[in-house]
């Protein structure tokens, strides 16, 4: 290995070490704040239940902190030892081309994966179990690994030989015409994923007719929205989280209610929660988001162009010029960028949050919103007092308190 590649080695040991420092310093303002509910949900929130959510949140993070860890030691080992010996594993048994390059992404991938699979049984079966939110079976579980996985080799098998073959046929321009043909299935899995891939995990049932359906249906009409309907998942079947969403473009657009969050809410609250959907419909938070990917992906397609046109960054880790390796060492050294992108991705997330929340307070009032929020929050256990570097580094929605007073504030 290379000093370049000691470098990008270390620089995932720093990455991970600043996750750690993150984590760190939530799980210290969780304990500090224990034993006291901010005065504004002193009303709605019990002293036990504000304990609970501290214990799970302290709970959830050391558990963050642990995986960060190891999968950072995974990246580095993948890179400095594993790579080159499972590439000549690979090229002993497959023949030089498209094929060994595909079969070694696949291999690794499906080696990074069952290394994966302890802490996914851990955040079911003793974490989320431990505090009340596991339904899953092992059964449930490992039918789903099954099905995650046919669908990741039926879609990424195709894309693999096809970025392949386009290298070999365009080595100069074939990284735009991959970054075309990715951003075109990007868009379309807005819609493939809800219709077709969604319900291969879940049931959607339509939501039934009655006060609840004819309320939110008004509300769609006075937003000027446009569904293929209103639907239910049984998101029962693996967790207590409570959710709901809307997705797809046009005539795909639909709404999905979890029903755990039907089961919990007041219609007032559920009409809240819909009008903030609505909201990121309203402002266009899904284009924004997809343009946002495509900014991104068109980086990283350049950067795979350039690991991809000379053997410069392989031999930074003394690996194979193949273009499956070149791939596989890429999408593991990204990890420090990646990282430090999350706090500008995290701000326009929540940004977006702020926008939806003040077209739920216009279209419905601010208490139900606030009503929903506060429910949401004590029957998820998430913390009324996260740490507010590491909120900025890893929150996609604003903390609670911050959204209620800005609620309030509003008028």
């Amino acid at each position: 290995m290379s000093l370049m590649g000691a470098l990008i080695c270390m620089a995932i040991a720093l990455s991970a070490a600043l996750g750690v420092y993150l984590r760190k310093r939530q799980i210290d303002n969780v304990i500090a704040n224990r034993d006291a509910v901010p005065a504004d949900f002193a009303r709605d929130v019990a002293l036990e239940e504000h304990h609970r959510a501290a214990d799970y949140t302290i709970a959830r993070t050391r558990f963050s902190m642990a995986e960060t860890v190891y999968e950072a030691t995974l990246s580095i080992l993948w890179l400095a030892l594993w790579m080159g010996p499972l590439y000549a594993l690979v090229a002993q048994l497959v023949a030089p081309g498209l094929t060994r390059s595909v079969a070694f992404v696949l291999a690794a991938g499906a080696i990074a994966r069952l290394l994966e699979i302890p802490f996914s049984l851990a955040n079911a079966f003793w974490l989320e179990e431990r505090f009340g939110f596991n339904r899953l079976t092992l059964a449930t579980f490992f039918v789903d690994e099954l099905k995650s996985s046919a669908l990741a080799l039926a879609i990424g098998l195709p894309l693999l030989y096809g970025m392949f073959w386009i290298l070999g046929a365009a080595p100069t321009t074939w990284w735009l015409f991959a970054y075309v043909a990715f951003m075109a299935l990007t868009i379309a899995m807005t819609v493939i994923y809800p219709t077709i891939i969604a319900p291969m995990f879940n049931r959607f049932t339509a939501l039934e007719d009655g006060a609840m359906k004819s309320r939110m249906e008004a509300l769609l009409q006075k937003c000027g929205f446009e569904s293929n309907g209103l639907y239910v998942m049984d998101a029962s079947r693996r967790s207590a989280h409570g959710n709901a969403y809307f997705s797809g473009f046009g005539k795909a657009k639909r709404i999905v209610f979890f029903d755990t969050l039907l089961e919990k809410h007041t219609p007032e609250e559920i009409e809240s929660i819909l009008a903030h959907e609505l909201g990121h419909f309203k402002f266009g938070h899904v284009r924004q988001m997809i343009v946002q990917s495509a900014v991104i992906a068109f980086a990283g397609f350049a950067v795979l162009h350039w690991a991809f046109a000379n053997e410069t960054f392989a031999g930074w880790f003394g690996l194979p010029f193949d273009p499956g390796v070149v791939l596989v060492a890429l999408l593991l050294a990204q990890e420090p960028i990646t990282h430090l992108l999350h706090p500008l991705l995290a701000w326009r997330s929540r940004r977006n949050e702020f926008e939806a929340d003040d077209f739920a307070r216009r279209i419905v009032g601010k208490e139900p919103m606030i009503s929903a929020l506060t429910r949401l929050t004590r029957d998820n256990l998430s913390t009324l007092t996260p740490d507010p570097l590491y909120a900025r580094f890893y929150f996609s929605h604003p903390p609670v308190p911050v959204r209620v007073a800005q609620l309030r504030a509003a008028g």
